[in-house]
């Protein structure tokens, strides 16, 4: 058989396996997310001296914005944000660099769009390594097909 005869069949073994791998909803992602989040606190100060924030589109009503690979905050809006998943940016309005909850909003920047913000309703802060942590144990669960699993000896199912 000839090497590049290999490829295909490899590359369709690799593609099934990707597709069977578990990802998360956005529900489920949001709920990580808040799993490894602190207390609400009333607000947060924008580090101007990394630049742009990083951000992570958590829904239409959550993002997560980091400073730092450690260093994030969970902000829930009172409302749904249209366009929230499909920007290409964020802005943050903010007062002398302190984001406040319920007076502070995200604008999603799209092309075309109006940018209308949404307010910020609660600001938690992120255990940045421990989301991490989970995320990683996540992408380690394997799954294993019933017939060949140990079985459950102190739950048996009917």
């Amino acid at each position: 058989m000839k090497p590049h005869a290999l490829v295909l069949p490899m590359l369709a073994v690799a593609l099934a396996a990707c597709s069977t791998a578990p990802t998360l909803t956005t529900q489920e992602r949001l709920d990580l997310y808040r799993a490894h989040s602190g207390a609400p606190v009333m607000s947060f100060r924008l580090d101007r001296m990394t630049g742009m924030q990083q951000w992570t589109p958590l829904g239409d009503q959550a993002l997560a914005v980091w400073s730092s690979g450690n260093r994030g905050h969970l902000l829930e809006l009172r409302n749904r944000c249209p366009g929230m998943l499909s920007a290409g940016g964020i802005s943050i309005t903010n007062s002398l660099g302190n984001v406040t909850a319920r007076m502070d909003s995200v604008v999603p920047r799209m092309v075309g769009a109006s940018n209308r913000g949404c307010r910020i309703d609660s600001i938690r802060p992120i255990d940045g390594r421990a989301l991490r942590d989970a995320k990683r144990e996540i992408r380690d669960a394997q799954i294993v097909d019933r017939s060949t699993a140990p079985p459950d000896d102190e739950n048996p199912q009917p």
